[in-house]
């Protein structure tokens, strides 16, 4: 008799609980994902991003850059990746690294993406950082490149000390300084 009143409290628990949780789950109404692409240049030297946004904040993005022979290939999730540290402050987003980081920018229709001291080596195979910024838009086919791609530059020193770039304070981690350049304005760098 026991073990009976023991199994119906069981199951009446568990049917509670669960009823609970259905209700929950219920009233969360799934939030609308969007997925944006686009392209800058040629077959053999062009940049390009996908971003998949859920509610209107950057969920993921997969950014891949081909520079014949060389290409790049970063592909960050919000949760769930182990590489990225993701923090929303207002329409800003900042995606930490081991090493660099993005700032994400969330404007009305338009995604500012911009690189800091991104590690080439881990994404690239190659020595450098990478710095500059990259701005999809909805709706368009192409991409907005600064810096990423430049034609003589040396890898990972365009664009480095732009002061639109420049991150609002506290939004960057200690460990990724804005870097400073020796060479004085309007010089080129040897």
């Amino acid at each position: 008799m026991f073990s009976k009143r023991a199994l119906c409290c069981a199951v009446l628990m568990s049917v509670s609980i669960s009823g609970a949780a259905a209700q929950k789950a219920v009233k969360r109404a799934p939030q609308k994902t969007e997925t944006l692409s686009c392209r800058l240049g040629t077959e053999d030297r062009h940049a390009r991003i996908a971003v998949v946004l859920v509610g209107g904040k950057t969920d993921s993005f997969a950014y891949y850059s081909k520079w014949k022979p060389r290409t790049c290939s970063i592909y960050l999730q919000r949760n769930r990746d182990m590489y990225s540290k993701w923090k929303d402050n207002g329409n800003v987003t900042s995606v930490n690294l081991d090493r660099g980081a993005f700032l994400i920018e969330h404007k009305k229709n338009e995604y500012h993406f911009i690189f800091r001291d991104i590690d080439r080596e881990r994404y690239c195979g190659m020595e450098g950082q990478i710095n500059g910024s990259l701005t999809i838009r909805k709706g368009s086919p192409q991409c907005q490149l600064d810096g990423i791609m430049e034609e003589g530059t040396p890898l990972g020193k365009s664009f480095v000390n732009r002061e639109e770039d420049k991150p609002p304070s506290g939004m960057m981690p200690d460990s990724v300084p804005v870097q400073q350049s020796s060479v004085p304005d309007g010089a080129k760098e040897p």
